[in-house]
Parts: structure tokens; sequence; C-alpha cells
């Protein structure tokens, strides 16, 4: 034993602080986990209303920006509103946004709360899974831009007033074709975006099988092109013609939907070929990770 060694002694196992526990899968247990996900990581700007277990008569609205990106504010006419997409995190989301909805509850208009609350110790019922109903889905409403930020009847100034110009400015057009499935046109290239609820290994096995049996894509102008994991969800992306408007994508990716349901139940009873499972290495090998 070196000398280091016998000066240090023998090292004590601690137990890591519960504040710094990172939590890879934030939004699990909740209906509306793939549009969490996909409201927080990539959809630009979207309200829906949250069905909370117990908020009295106050409503709160979640959206994906809020001005400034604060984690929640009051409008001048009461409207209450905690956003997702905000510039700190803790190692646990959902409780930063359940820290935010309670101090929503009781804010006043004009009131904002720049950052969520990533510092004090965790305590019990703070976390999204404890305020919302569990099984409630989220009524998703898209903007062309960030205009909702203020009441109809209010100009912009200040801070305010450039925040809204280049959020307005960065908005790139979106369109939701189902729970968590997006179209996006970004630039001169156009995607689907689909954040599926299935774990992933065996979301990873139906794909395969549907990409060996050459039933992935969505059809003429459109190609399979990765996936990337968020929150601990796997998002398939496609890309597609971006000279094809949206609404031309919406039936091919409720036929594809229905090919994956099927592949899906298949791959419980039915082991991957040799094929399938060359197919399944190769989308491994382009997968990304989105915390």
């Amino acid at each position: 034993m070196g000398k280091g060694a016998r000066k240090r002694g023998p090292k004590k196992d601690k137990a890591p602080k519960v504040g710094e526990v990172f939590v890879g899968q934030p939004f699990e247990g909740l209906a509306a986990e793939p549009e969490l996900i996909a409201l927080r990581e990539f959809v630009p700007s979207a309200t829906a209303p949250l069905s909370l277990v117990d908020a009295g008569e106050r409503k709160i609205t979640l959206a994906t920006v809020l001005p400034m990106a604060a984690a929640a504010f009051v409008r001048t006419d009461g409207e209450v509103f905690v956003g997702l997409q905000v510039q700190t995190r803790s190692s646990d989301v959902s409780r930063d946004l359940g820290r935010a909805i309670r101090w929503a509850l009781t804010a006043e208009p004009g009131d904002v709360l720049p950052v969520p609350d990533t510092t004090s110790p965790p305590a019990d019922g703070e976390r999204l899974q404890d305020l919302l109903v569990a099984d409630a889905e989220l009524d998703v409403t898209l903007h062309p831009n960030f205009d909702w930020w203020l009441p109809g009847d209010t100009d912009p100034s200040g801070e305010v007033k450039v925040s809204l110009e280049r959020a307005n400015e960065a908005i790139m057009p979106t369109e939701r074709l189902g729970t968590g499935s997006y179209w996006v046109l970004a630039g001169e290239k156009a995607h689907l975006r689909w954040v599926r609820p299935e774990p992933e290994g065996r979301l990873m096995q139906a794909l395969a099988r549907l990409s060996a049996a050459g039933e992935l894509s969505l059809g003429e102008g459109s190609r399979y092109a990765g996936s990337f994991r968020a929150h601990g969800l796997l998002v398939p992306v496609w890309d597609l013609d971006p000279e094809a408007h949206a609404r031309e994508w919406a039936e091919p990716a409720e036929q594809l939907g229905a090919r994956l349901e099927e592949a899906l139940k298949s791959v419980d009873a039915e082991p991957l070929t040799a094929a399938e499972r060359r197919a399944r290495d190769g989308l491994v090998g382009r997968q990304l990770t989105l915390r």
C-alpha cells in the first residue's frame, strides 16, 4: 500500500444525492409522454391546456417557448402559461415543470418565473406525475407565430418586443400529423419526426422488420433518415419531399403507423430473421441521443 493510500484510508461508499440523479425518462407514466417530448424538443410554437388533478378554478396552459425562454408567466389578462423549452434544467425535467406549475397556481398577472427552480431539495408531490391526470392526452394547438404571448389588444415593447420578433423569425413551418408526429419544413428539407412510446428495443425490431420488407418509407419522395433518443424515447425521422404539402403526408403516415403496429405485434411471436437482424444493426448505427 502506498503512502497516499495509508494517509487517506479506505473510501467510504456514499449514497448519491437525490437531486443529482439523472432521470432519463422524466415523463414516464403519462399518456401525454410522446407529445410532451415533441413540444419540448422540436415543435416551435404550440400551446396545450393542462389537465391538473387539483387546480381549483385556475387554468394553466403548457407552451413550447415563452418570452425570454421563461419557465412560466402570467399574462396581464390573467392567462397562465408554463414553458417547456427553457434555458436551464435540473437532473429531472418533470420536477422542474412541476415546480413551475406550482408557482403558476398562485402567481399574479404580470408575474414571471425566469428560470425553473433547479436547486431546492426534492420534495414529494412536485413532479408532473403528481400533478397531471395520468391518462389525459394533450390537446395541442399549433401557432404560426408567437403573438399569443400577448393579449390581443396589447402592443409589444422593450425586451418582449425584441424577443417576439426574434422568435417569429426563427419559426419553421410545422404541422401535426398525429400523436407525437410532426411534419416540419426546415429550409430546403422537410422531415417527419415521430416520438414513439414503445420501449426502444421492441421498436427497433419492428422498424427493422419493416425495413427488411421494404415498407419503412412513406412512399415516393420519402426515405427513412435515422432516429434520435429524447427523454428516454426513440424518435424516428423521415426525409420528405419539401415540394409536397404536409397534408399530402397525412395518409401515408397513417398507413405507416398501421404497418408499424402490426410489426410490433409480430415481433413478440416471431424472432427476427437474419436479414431483419442485419437491418436492425444498420438502423441502430444511425441513432443519436438528446437529453
